[in-house]
């Protein structure tokens, strides 16, 4: 079918179009700056609940859940204790009781007005736990029902898809992690370092354009990252999904080796995240080189030299250390996406059959 001069035109046009959520994207070294210096005096009112409870129960959907994964690892890794993601359906639709005493429930949404969310947040609390709330809207009803409110400083966010909201949610959770212990590592000044390290990322992504136009015609993409930057790796897959249409797949380096990667082929790439160091490095550029074996490219972001070298095509991450590292990781992540959706013909602002706040 041949294609008309018009449709031409305006899939041109829109592909200059300035976007809101291009816009929004480049908000987020202010708006993280000031959720760090918002939340820190949090910490201690933190610190008193994190010493009543023994685990932490992590409560979201969509990117809130992507948020959770973070959190999740801090808790475990930097905190040492037991962490847990949350089936918000044992409540609302089995209606269970559990017993949760000497757990600390933390509930993420955006909005704050996400039913679901706040019928398991107060679940949780009926249950006997201890209740956080992490939300981008003062006086929601989250914030309401919790008894810490980390309250982001994103501002309004317009366009569908989350960006500055995200990245803020994990630099609560940050500020939420340095309640877990000491800070004898230096976590609170790396913390403070953040939105600078965004600024960097923001002012050199590496060529975006270019892997955007090699991934316009991936029938699938597997997104893949281990570690603190699973949480990436899935976050990535559901923008891809809902701005792009492209059929995607996050997935842990595990898990993915375990079967999974027998999907790719030249029409099926890997777009691999990793932290610039840490453990995960070798493993996340061994994997590259096992997906272009396979013969299927392998587009990478971040990972240091080890991933860019292993790598078809490969986007510079961030300097961060690896557990404030995804905080900056998923925007080249959201730049990239942007830009395919834009480079699709696809309006990135307004994907079709979503909304900004999303009752399940």
């Amino acid at each position: 079918m041949r294609t008309s001069r018009v449709s031409i035109e305006r899939s041109e046009a829109r592909s200059e179009m300035t976007t809101t959520m291009r816009a929004e994207i480049d908000e987020q070294p202010d708006v993280l700056r000031r959720t760090i210096d918002a939340l820190l005096p949090a910490v201690r009112p933190l610190r008193a609940l994190v010493g009543e409870t023994r685990q932490v129960l992590f409560i979201g959907r969509g990117s809130s859940d992507n948020a959770a994964v973070y959190g999740r690892y801090l808790t475990e890794v930097r905190g040492g204790r037991l962490a847990t993601l949350a089936s918000p359906s044992v409540t609302t639709a089995y209606r269970r009781r559990l017993d949760l005493a000497g757990v600390l429930a933390v509930a993420l949404s955006q909005s704050g007005r996400t039913e679901e969310i706040i019928d398991t947040l107060s679940w949780a609390r009926d249950c006997g736990a201890r209740t956080v709330a992490v939300t981008n809207a003062a006086g929601s009803p989250l914030s309401e029902i919790a008894e810490v409110s980390l309250i982001t400083q994103a501002g309004v966010e317009r366009a569908v898809p989350a960006t500055k909201t995200y990245t803020t949610q994990l630099a609560a959770l940050a500020v939420f992690g340095l309640s877990l212990g000491d800070d004898g590592d230096g976590f609170a000044d790396a913390l403070k370092q953040v939105p600078e390290a965004v600024a960097e990322v923001l002012a050199d992504p590496g060529d975006v354009d270019a892997m955007a136009e090699a991934l316009t015609g991936a029938r699938a993409i597997v997104v893949s990252g281990r570690g603190y930057a699973y949480s990436t790796a899935l976050e990535l897959a559901l923008k891809l999904k809902e701005a792009c249409y492209v059929n995607t797949t996050g997935l842990s380096y595990a898990d993915l080796v375990h079967g999974p990667i027998a999907v790719f082929d030249a029409a099926t790439p890997a777009l691999l995240v990793a932290a610039d160091d840490g453990p995960m490095v070798d493993q996340v550029a061994q994997l590259a080189e096992r997906v272009r074996t396979a013969g299927a490219p392998a587009y990478g972001i971040g990972g240091g030299d080890a991933l860019r070298v292993a790598c078809t095509m490969a986007l510079p991450g961030t300097s961060l250390r690896e557990d404030l590292a995804p905080i900056a990781l998923i925007v080249p992540g959201q730049l990239l996406v942007e830009v395919l959706a834009r480079k699709l013909g696809i309006d990135p602002d307004e994907p079709r059959g979503l909304s900004k706040v999303t009752q399940t």
